[in-house]
């Protein structure tokens, strides 16, 4: 069964689990960090798509508290524990949340000069994929850039078994372990890497880069202008 977004119990455990889940979750933030710094501008909006728990938000606005955030997510229980995590820090100044996919930023009356989608399209079914990039391309200033980090396609069972190895040194119980590499099938649509890349050149970007492999995660730059 796939994970309820809007269980509250899953709400609750989110921040925790998560960085058991992911393989160098907190070296994600950092390396955001270091590229919206050498690409953006000393003002700047950003659009956080799929904001979770507001962790992600947090580590941006208390860092870059003169850029200004629209924070979308399709979970309205994920979107409340954002909202009220970042109100409870004093840091929704400058912070928008919007209810909602990537299908409500046609209705935000601004462009970003960039878009983050991170740990989030590898939820996103197949056909909707392309649609899903193009959304955000659209929504982008035309020098914008998206960045995207998530589970890639694993190549055989020796690539699950790395994976499981690397989750329980990472805190995970064994049997956590199993039951995530159970879910690959039911709550993520993979994509082998170099179709990845494509679906992101098909959507409206003009150029892609990756910045950061661990195991089967990857992190890539897609921006709209060539440079």
């Amino acid at each position: 069964m796939a994970k309820d977004f809007n269980n509250q119990q899953v709400v609750e455990g989110y921040d925790q689990h998560i960085r058991k889940l992911i393989p160098g979750y907190e070296l994600i933030h950092l390396q955001v960090h270091a590229i919206l710094t050498a690409y953006l501008n000393p003002q700047a909006e950003i659009l956080v798509v799929g904001c979770g728990t507001g962790y992600e938000l947090q580590y941006l606005a208390e860092r870059f508290p003169q850029w200004r955030f629209t924070a979308i997510d399709p979970a309205i229980n994920m979107l409340e524990k954002a909202q009220q995590h970042i109100q409870q820090l004093g840091l929704e100044q400058n912070i928008t949340f919007v209810h909602g996919d990537t299908s409500v930023l046609a209705q935000i009356d601004k462009k970003f000069d960039a878009a983050l989608a991170i740990l989030v399209s590898h939820f996103v079914v197949y056909e909707h994929k392309a649609n899903f990039f193009q959304e955000i391309a659209q929504s982008l200033t035309p020098n914008g850039l998206c960045i995207s980090y998530d589970l890639m396609q694993l190549g055989n069972a020796k690539q699950a078994q790395v994976l499981k190895q690397m989750v329980q040194l990472t805190g995970l119980a064994e049997a956590q372990a199993d039951a995530m590499l159970a879910r690959l099938e039911n709550d993520f649509f993979l994509m082998d890497l170099l179709a990845f890349k494509q679906v992101l050149l098909q959507s409206g970007f003009n150029q892609v880069e990756q910045f950061s492999q661990v195991l089967s995660y990857a992190g890539l730059i897609a921006f709209k202008a060539i440079d």
